[in-house]
């Protein structure tokens, strides 16, 4: 019964009436999603995005959200520092929650998670549950097609605060989580779920760990298609990891149709480039082969390994 599965940005499953075992047509979607980054610069916002995030995941193979369920994961709730991540992380799910009409049905509580007196970071994790109404194909999934139009919706920004990138730069836990916009988040899910319902798009991918760059990069790899794009502000927006924005990549000869629901829907929209070749190549940035790319993706944890992934 699985339809979508490890990979994709949610997984779906063929939804069968148990006693008959009968196709309904429909198909229930499951994705979880955590990110203490977000969360250590600031336990609400980053929550709420973490929540916003789910619902994205959903949209990208067609479904609507249903409801959710949480693991609220922290250090030393006598810590007060702790017992205030916690809090804001329940304000934070609360809001978000609410804002999107999604009841939180369960969920669980691990505390005192500490090594030698230090904290883990704030990593509330939750996992939605979705429909999909009418289950007549598999979703487009991380797809490029030669010649496809790349389309980014959302919002442009070069804020680093909570990305991987500061992470691994030394910049862990500073700056600001931009605000979530509900409304806007909302509007963009539910156009990018009637396009993939009704088999608009050739691949669609929501932007999330890792910022632009890394969605890029993942659907290059998981169709061996390269990609071209314009020449974009500075190498800080291609890693940023602001919330509501999906990757969609469009057919030429639907593209204008597609802009024109996306527009009419008032999301935010950039053309940013074409699915092509055999290089990622982003002009002033970053120029390498699909091959090193799928190289450095897959082989890296085998390599590490060595002979301990070999049996016999």
């Amino acid at each position: 019964n699985t339809v979508a599965g490890p990979g994709s940005d949610a997984a779906v499953l063929k939804l069968r009436v148990p006693a008959t075992d009968t196709d309904t047509g429909r198909g229930l979607a499951l994705v979880t999603d955590g990110n203490h980054l977000w969360c250590g610069v600031d336990p609400r916002l980053g929550t709420a995005h973490t929540v916003a995030e789910s619902l994205a995941n959903l949209a990208v193979v067609g479904a609507r959200p249903l409801a959710l369920v949480n693991c609220l994961n922290f250090g030393n709730p006598e810590h007060p520092e702790v017992m205030w991540e916690l809090s804001g992380a329940v304000d934070g799910m609360s809001e978000a929650c609410a804002a999107f009409d999604v009841p939180v049905i369960g969920g669980n509580v691990s505390l005192y998670n500490e090594t030698e007196g230090v904290d883990i970071d704030p990593t509330p994790v939750v996992a939605m549950l979705g429909m999909v109404d009418e289950l007549t194909r598999r979703p487009p999934g991380l797809k490029l097609e030669e010649g496809g139009r790349l389309l980014l919706l959302g919002p442009t920004t070069s804020n680093l605060a909570g990305s991987e990138l500061a992470a691994r730069h030394g910049l862990r836990g500073t700056g600001a989580l931009p605000e979530l916009d509900a409304v806007a988040h909302m509007a963009m899910c539910n156009i990018v779920r009637d396009l993939v319902v009704e088999d608009a798009v050739i691949g669609a991918h929501d932007v999330g760990r890792g910022g632009l760059g890394a969605a890029l990069a993942e659907m290059a790899i998981e169709s061996g298609v390269g990609l071209r794009l314009a020449r974009i502000p500075d190498a800080a927006t291609l890693f940023a990891e602001a919330p509501s924005r999906i990757v969609l990549c469009v057919s030429a000869d639907d593209l204008r149709s597609v802009v024109d629901r996306i527009e009419a829907a008032g999301v935010e929209l950039a053309q940013i480039g074409l699915a092509t070749g055999e290089r990622v190549v982003i002009k002033g940035v970053v120029d390498v082969a699909l091959d090193d790319l799928t190289s450095a993706a897959q082989r890296r944890l085998p390599d590490a390994l060595g002979s301990g992934t070999s049996q016999g």
